[in-house]
């Protein structure tokens, strides 16, 4: 990375202000941040005084530090990390010439002779003040490479011939068209697009067979009826399903249990212990035990005086 640092002392204005319309603005952007946060407002502010003076000079950043409350130090660190300030005065018309690789390779490198020959050196002003130049790094238009950026505007598709008749139409004030200069559309191949040359490939003239507006509007009232058939088919299924709930929390109450026949209502079980049909023992209720005949106990007599003990 270039090491940026202030213009010459010779070349520094004595003292800068914003503008009344521009301090006004600068009340508006501080008011987004919260007391004691206003530094955040710096790049704003530097890109304000930009716009007004066309560079950031000592006096810029001292007023803008003592306008938000900052060490002269911190908006210096601010406005020589950031490309986008400028450091040294600028023509009316700054020309900011690419000349990375994409560049390089598609004639970047004659371009910049074009500068050097009708403007002079890198961060110099012409002598009637308006065109300077300098060469950056890339600036995202490598499609249509070279390129330059005057003032906010790309130029791209540039050639020596037409690079030299822009900068000669940029100093005597004749109008500009910024984009292309070899007319091509955008970023389209040179000599035209090759694809979607019928129109009425988009213009709606061609979509399907006979009046297709009127298939359109059909499908799209068929697709409406489907809807709300659906809608109310899901509606009457929920309804059903409201009173089947119902139905069953009716037949829930006390009442309704009470109501009802008694063979309904008892479940069927096996005897209770207590009842006659009961069997004493598990083992009576398995089928061989129910063909045995019963055990029988006789109860011994008491004997008798005189009886003779039997043998």
């Amino acid at each position: 990375m270039s090491v940026r640092r202030l213009a010459p002392d010779p070349v520094q204005p004595a003292s800068f202000a914003f503008t009344p319309a521009n301090e006004n603005w600068i009340d508006q952007q501080i008011a987004k941040y919260p007391a004691g946060r206003q530094a955040s407002a710096v790049i704003p502010l530097l890109w304000k005084a930009q716009e007004q003076e066309g560079w950031v000079s000592r006096a810029v950043i001292e007023t803008v530090a003592r306008r938000l409350g900052m060490a002269p130090m911190r908006v210096l660190e601010v406005a020589t990390f950031y490309t986008m300030f400028n450091l040294q005065p600028v023509g009316e018309y700054f020309v900011q010439l690419c000349g990375t690789t994409p560049c390089a390779l598609r004639g970047a490198e004659a371009l910049k002779k074009v500068c050097q020959d009708v403007i002079g050196p890198q961060s110099t002003v012409t002598a009637d003040g308006k065109l300077s130049w300098l060469e950056v790094e890339c600036l995202g238009a490598c499609c249509n490479a070279p390129m330059a950026q005057i003032n906010v505007d790309y130029y791209e598709d540039l050639t020596p011939e037409n690079f030299r008749q822009l900068l000669d139409d940029l100093r005597h004030g004749r109008p500009t068209k910024p984009g292309p200069q070899n007319g091509r559309s955008g970023s389209e191949p040179e000599g035209g697009g090759e694809t979607l040359k019928d129109k009425a490939l988009y213009d709606g003239s061609m979509i399907g067979a006979g009046d297709w507006q009127k298939r359109v509007i059909e499908q799209r009232k068929a697709a409406a009826e489907a809807a709300a058939a659906k809608a109310a088919a899901e509606a009457e299924a929920k309804k059903a399903a409201e009173a089947e709930a119902e139905a069953k929390k009716a037949e829930a109450t006390p009442a309704a249990v009470a109501a009802k026949p008694a063979t309904e209502t008892a479940a069927a079980g096996r005897p209770k212990p207590s009842e006659p049909a009961q069997p004493t023992s598990a083992a009576q209720d398995t089928p061989a035990a129910a063909g045995k005949p019963k055990a029988t106990r006789s109860r011994a007599k008491p004997a008798k005086s005189g009886d003779k003990p039997t043998e």
